[in-house]
């Protein structure tokens, strides 16, 4: 059924933190799709103001110039708020292994101030981003919520705290959390710049413009590539989840796996290139293998993604070839 067909009321007020970023803004334009006010909270460090700029004018949005780290910022956004869906964080592994002092601050003190400020004004439900890197070194397929291995990166690490506070906050204050686990999103507004931008969109980037790209590793490794539509509905699906549905973590992704190689293959097929890719050592800290099972999300919010990779990266391609 996908998003398209939920329904809120038209007088909730809905949080979107990092709603300046990628899947952020995919949730500020699906929620304003719905008649609902939206409130953006960003502080542009990850994010860009072009991703919101098409909302500006629209007098159910508003954006809110802030960073998660500061609790009184937290404290204003979130008055008056039914829905959180909290966004903001810093992503890539190979980064906060480098930076493992700002990934603390950020993702773990920064969704705690959220968290805490949600219960203090009372907010419904309070839907968080999590991570398949919680995973860490487990090599069991489907990755099943309860098989979590060693982690293996300060990345992992915040999104499994983060995880837990989520569990202390229902069983405690009675605030309705939910952890969705996004395995690899991908899709429209994805940046494509920079030393840690994800692999699809640098991948189209690179193709487009002639260049060739470094897989690292053999090419072998798999992940559970997630169309960004599937991800917007999983946040959606969470709000409206039952309060017995709460306190725990969800895997979020569209149930089966592409080898690296395969997508680059397919990338090419579809720009009509056959450039060669060039072969790097593989990133430190990352999974090897990656594929949810998707059965509790289905079963107690009714997560049901309507894009498999071939229909999602098809969407993702047309837009990038429209907007690169």
């Amino acid at each position: 059924m996908g998003f398209q067909d939920l329904k809120f009321s038209e007088d909730s007020v809905f949080l979107v933190t990092g709603g300046a970023g990628f899947i952020g803004s995919g949730l500020c334009e699906a929620l304003l799709d719905k008649g609902v006010t939206v409130r953006c909270l960003d502080n542009l460090s990850t994010g860009h103001y072009e991703n919101i700029e098409p909302f500006i004018d629209n007098p159910k949005f508003t954006f809110l110039k802030e960073d998660i780290r500061d609790l009184d910022a937290c404290m204003a956004a979130t008055k008056g708020v039914d829905f959180v869906m909290n966004e903001a964080a810093w992503g890539s592994v190979p980064r906060s292994i480098e930076m493992p002092l700002l990934y603390e601050e950020i993702n773990i003190r920064g969704t705690l101030n959220m968290m805490e400020a949600s219960r203090q004004n009372g907010v419904k439900k309070f839907v968080y981003a999590s991570s398949s890197s919680v995973y860490g070194d487990s090599t069991v397929l489907p990755k099943q919520e309860g098989g979590e291995g060693e982690l293996l990166s300060p990345y992992a690490l915040t999104k499994r705290t983060d995880e837990e506070y989520g569990k202390l906050y229902k069983k405690l204050y009675g605030l309705d959390t939910y952890g969705l686990r996004y395995f690899n999103v991908f899709g429209r507004r994805q940046d494509p710049n920079g030393a840690y931008a994800a692999v699809i969109p640098k991948f189209l980037k690179l193709l487009m413009n002639g260049e060739q790209c470094t897989i690292n590793g053999d090419g072998r490794q798999s992940r559970d590539f997630t169309y960004i539509d599937n991800v917007i509905e999983a946040n959606m699906r969470a709000c409206l989840a039952p309060s017995e549905a709460a306190g725990t973590a969800y895997n979020i992704g569209a149930g089966g796996r592409e080898y690296l190689i395969d997508v680059y293959n397919a990338l090419c097929e579809a720009l009509g290139t056959d450039l060669e890719p060039i072969y790097g050592p593989p990133r430190k800290g990352d999974i090897r293998d990656s594929n949810a099972d998707i059965s509790k999300a289905r079963k107690n919010l009714g997560y049901d993604p309507s894009y498999d990779f071939r229909a999602g990266i098809k969407l993702a391609i047309d837009w990038y070839k429209e907007n690169l």
